[in-house]
């Protein structure tokens, strides 16, 4: 992905994996083969693999960088995690770190890192194994989740503590920050005007988890771009929102979410950044009669 310059503010992807097959009908249980087939002319190879029933993913962090701070947006698997139900997410050994300080991002300048949602695949990175303890990985940041996100997990993890939430993760990669002390507890539509500035503001995008969130940068109406979490995990969703991810909270509220996402910025300038898609990764939404189409970026 290019970077994207948004007024005064840098945005670049940084990839824990670049591409991953996942099976189009476990990624979306209603998906139909011709429906697939269909889709291959607009999005080719990069995309829908070729010849399996499957689907490429990216596994990635958005680094944003304001005059003063240094900003992550999901943080991927992480290394060593343990995921049982997901064996291609288990006991990673990738080079993220190193991939953050080859664009000069060292941990410890890190100042925030934002949770779009908690789901396993958003928070790896939040902590680092050390000396057989998690730990958090950006020592100095803050982490910002949403309110409503954290405590509707937590009661999961309250109410049943030997049953895995989310993977395990909320044990290994969300408590230890809360542990200690970095973690900041937000509403879902808060701005950061004291720290950032009307610059950076979050947006509520429930569906895919109860308090998933959108990240904005900039202004709707001048320089802006909207960072989408997992409200759209893959492009075939344009081609038809009805498409429903497996891990959704809730389907109808999640369908709801995406075709807001769609219909409101369809057409603008708007640059639309998502969770998982491999490269060229960013672009614009457009519109097709009454349907949507995404517009990648050039490479």
């Amino acid at each position: 992905m290019q970077i994207q310059k948004i007024g005064n503010t840098e945005i670049r992807k940084v990839s824990e994996i670049d591409r991953m097959a996942l099976n189009a009908d476990w990624l979306f249980p209603s998906i139909d083969p011709a429906f697939l087939d269909a889709q291959r002319g607009w999005l080719g190879p990069d995309f829908i693999d070729p010849v399996q029933f499957k689907l490429y993913l990216s596994f990635h962090t958005y680094v944003i960088r304001t005059k003063h701070h240094t900003i992550l947006v999901d943080t991927c698997n992480g290394n060593h995690k343990q995921r049982p139900s997901m064996p291609a997410w288990t006991n990673l050994q990738t080079p993220y770190l190193e991939n953050l300080a080859a664009i000069g991002v060292k941990p410890e300048e890190v100042d925030f890192v934002m949770c779009t949602h908690l789901h396993t695949d958003h928070v790896g990175w939040n902590t680092r194994l050390d000396n057989g303890r998690w730990v958090p990985t950006f020592p100095r940041a803050r982490y910002i989740m949403g309110r409503v996100e954290y405590e509707h997990f937590n009661r999961m993890h309250q109410s049943n503590p030997e049953t895995p939430v989310n993977r395990g993760s909320f044990v290994d990669s969300v408590l230890p920050v809360v542990e200690h002390g970095l973690a900041e507890f937000v509403e879902m539509d808060h701005v950061f005007e004291r720290e950032l500035g009307q610059d950076v503001w979050l947006s509520p995008a429930c569906g895919h988890t109860p308090g998933h969130v959108f990240v904005h940068v900039g202004h709707e109406h001048g320089d802006h771009a909207v960072l989408t979490g997992d409200v759209i995990h893959h492009p075939v969703q344009f081609a038809d929102p009805h498409l429903s991810n497996l891990a959704d909270f809730d389907a109808l509220q999640a369908y709801e979410t995406r075709v807001g996402l769609m219909r409101r910025y369809a057409d603008t300038r708007t640059k639309v950044l998502t969770g998982h898609f491999p490269s060229p990764t960013a672009g614009r939404i457009v519109s097709r009669g009454d349907e949507f189409r995404f517009e990648f970026e050039a490479i």
